[in-house]
């Protein structure tokens, strides 16, 4: 994040009923598959992640320091308290300003909260300017200064300590990929620094800091031996991050005792109140995906204190604090996360954690409608349950001792909210309790597509035209599974072969080896692989129409045919990798089969049906733009219901303007706004102010401009004006 204000992207009732959605497995019955809505199941056994903390980035440097009593507010965990135990601090590039740091990271500490740095630029002696993509005056560290760096972080990982606080980790650069106003990195210049200067740090090294997860920063880490044994953390940062982008399967597969942390975001915009409602539930929406989707172990807000942050200038709890306080208060380090039903009905999350005896269970009803669930614990006895709700009219509102129906309870998920159940754990059999018989809600799944002759096949991606084939030719067990550009190899072959139960299985044309799901299990981002053949069911899928003939869908039986291969985050490039996901029926998720009879075929089989691209519109032809003003847009990034545009805005005149507004009008509503102050929209209109940091559009400079909107990205921005 970079020196700005903004940046963008009841009671228990007495008498329940039961009319409780049942399970539906999937299954093959006259021709229709169906999957009720379903209770919550938490298995206390499955254990996933271990939990590093909660928490948020203070910065005395741009802002005033957290008081005395806003610093017992973040890090205390009593009543009206946050219970925060992560603080990020800034590792400023003039020594001079250090010692601002200490008095909150210092109370921190005192609470037992984990502090992290990092820093934005180097300093000035070690940098220079450079041409990025046209643009000049850009920053980047001299390649004669890495091993100068190593030793400025060395610097202040040792002051921090000769002044009473441990740093966790430092990072080695705040967004490397989003820096017009501080230092750039390239992916292969973090690699560098990573393999060959950073071992030398006496911290635990956190990198890259991403600011949009994007994965071209960190892959090359993880790709590289040395430069990962040197790097502790992967940290990211989840502007404009979509719940689909949070998988990691490459970390998964080679980032085996690393530490994976969200350092940075603010959800869902800077310009409305943090104590606007339901907006402010958005918070504890992301953090559920952050854990439950992304496995992330931290998750760390930007401004601690803020207008639309955790905590309001007067030092008051916000709304959006009290999402967050649902999870940070009861899920504390060293907690694991266990497996959970995610989502018993749309719109609403669910994720569990355990530790210190108990297991606490949040779920957030993002909907209009109120539903009651059956929250089942297996693998564990519960003795008692309390539960803590935030809502539109309550704050962390406390209900004790719901009543226990087995190893279970019910309870009400009131709309828009979210609610915090903390059960005490116990010793001693189980009892689970019959289920109720009230009929299910049926909600349409996949529909069986009938099958394919045995043979072989080459099996085409509707997205990227691309087939899938085993990475390198590689003839051995766990050889990855990947997409590419069609060519007729052994490795792009797969001889389907049905089972008696409508199921199939695909073995490869480089030997006795099956795709197959990771471990055979039954989530997100499992890895797709080629293993030896055994025909299990972790190798077994089954075909799944869409509304285009012969085009599928691949469901796996590893998850009861609701999840299905899926092209790695819309991904069209040779290499993409290839994972398990939910059914979204998007076209990553579609498939042709091809005979290999015929060679693959180097025309589409049917035309991707990716959103329109925006071709650039020049500012030089909208209303309302002086002399020698242009504004040039395009879409960075669209995921069908959203997308990230981008406007360059440009001053060629000979005229500087200082404190400058930008405006322009879309249909769509734009969520988050950065590289500029984002002044709010109104109806179509969205205001964008001259960034406070810079205030000035000199002659011949240009700003950069993105923003996260929902709905369809094929209109661009139109009827702009400056002034």
């Amino acid at each position: 994040m970079f020196n700005k204000t903004v940046k963008k992207i009841c009671v228990l009732a007495t008498s329940i009923t039961l009319a409780v959605a049942s399970i539906v497995p999937f299954s093959i019955k006259n021709s229709t598959i169906v999957q009720a809505a379903s209770d919550v199941t938490v298995n206390l056994a499955s254990e996933k992640q271990t939990m590093q903390g909660i928490g948020g980035i203070n910065h005395p440097v741009w802002t005033s320091d957290l008081s005395s009593a806003q610093r017992e507010t973040a890090f205390g965990n009593g009543a009206n308290q946050l219970g925060f135990s992560i603080l990020r601090i800034h590792v400023d590039e003039n020594k001079n300003n250090w010692s601002k740091e200490l008095a909150t990271a210092k109370a921190a500490v005192a609470k037992g909260a984990l502090v992290f740095a990092s820093p934005w630029n180097p300093p000035a002696s070690m940098c220079e300017k450079f041409t990025r993509n046209g643009k000049p005056n850009q920053q980047r560290l001299k390649y004669s200064s890495y091993g100068a760096y190593a030793d400025y972080l060395n610097e202040f990982v040792t002051y921090m300590k000769n002044n009473g606080v441990n740093l966790y980790a430092i990072s080695v650069q705040n967004e490397p990929d989003y820096a017009d106003t501080w230092t750039w990195w390239t992916p292969q210049e973090m690699l560098n620094f990573m393999k060959n200067y950073a071992g030398k740090i006496n911290c635990k090294v956190m990198a890259p800091e991403s600011f949009q997860y994007l994965k071209n920063m960190s892959d090359p880490i993880l790709n590289d031996a040395a430069a990962l044994a040197n790097m502790d953390i992967l940290g990211t940062h989840f502007y404009g991050t979509q719940p689909s982008q949070m998988s990691y399967p490459l970390f998964k597969q080679k980032g085996q005792g690393k530490e994976l942390w969200m350092t940075e975001v603010y959800v869902p915009d800077s310009s409305s109140s943090a104590n606007a409602w339901p907006n402010a539930l958005k918070v504890a929406v992301n953090m559920n995906d952050a854990f439950a989707r992304g496995d992330m172990q931290a998750y760390v807000w930007w401004y601690i204190r803020r207008s639309y942050g955790p905590m309001l200038e007067d030092g008051s709890i916000s709304k959006r604090g009290y999402c967050m306080a649902q999870y940070s208060k009861f899920i504390r380090r060293g907690y694991k996360r266990v497996d959970a039903t995610l989502n018993p009905e749309s719109n609403v999350y669910v994720s569990a954690y355990k530790g210190d005896g108990k297991a606490v269970i949040v779920a957030t009803n993002d909907t209009d409608q109120q539903y009651t669930k059956l929250f089942n614990v297996t693998n564990g006895s519960i003795k008692k349950v309390d539960r803590y709700r935030t809502s539109g009219n309550e704050s962390l509102a406390k209900t004790e001792n719901l009543a226990l129906t087995g190893n279970g309870f019910y309870a009400s998920l009131p709309a828009r909210s979210v609610s915090t159940f903390v059960c005490d754990l116990g010793t001693g059999s189980v009892t689970t309790s019959a289920a109720p018989s009230a009929k299910p809600s049926v909600a349409p799944s996949a529909v069986p597509a009938g099958k394919l002759q045995d043979g072989w096949y080459y099996i085409k991606n509707v997205n990227a035209q691309k087939y899938l084939q085993v990475a390198g030719n590689n003839a051995s067990a766990t050889a990855n599974v990947e997409i590419s550009t069609g060519t007729g190899s052994a490795s792009q072959k797969w001889y389907l072969k049905n089972t008696n139960d409508g199921y199939f299985t695909l073995q490869s044309g480089l030997g006795d080896f099956m795709i197959d799901v990771a471990n055979g299990a039954d989530e997100d981002g499992a890895n797709l692989q080629i293993y030896n053949a055994y025909s299990g069911t972790a190798q077994q899928f089954i075909l799944q129409s869409t509304s285009a003939a012969n085009v599928y869908t691949i469901g796996t039986k590893a998850s009861n045919g609701t999840k299905v291969v899926d092209v790695y985050n819309h991904g069209k490039t040779d290499g993409t990798n290839v994972c398990q996901w939910s059914l979204l029926g998007n076209p990553n998720q579609q498939f042709i089969f091809e005979p290999v009879a015929s060679a693959p075929s180097a025309q589409p089989s049917k035309a991707p049906s990716a959103a329109p691209s925006v071709a650039p519109s020049s500012a030089s032809s909208a209303s309302g733009l002086p002399s020698g003003i242009s504004c040039e847009y395009s879409v960075v990034s669209n995921w069908g219901n959203g997308f990230q545009g981008q406007i360059v805005l440009t001053n060629k005149s000979s005229q500087s303007y200082n404190g400058w507004t930008l405006t322009f009008n879309t249909s769509n509503k734009v969520g988050s706004l950065w590289g500029a102050d984002f002044g709010g929209q109104t109806g179509s209109k969205v205001v964008v102010k001259s960034p406070s940091w810079d205030a000035a559009l000199a002659s011949g400079k240009s700003v950069t401009i993105n923003f996260v909107a929902d709905g369809n990205a094929s209109s661009a921005p139109s009827g702009y004006t400056f002034g």
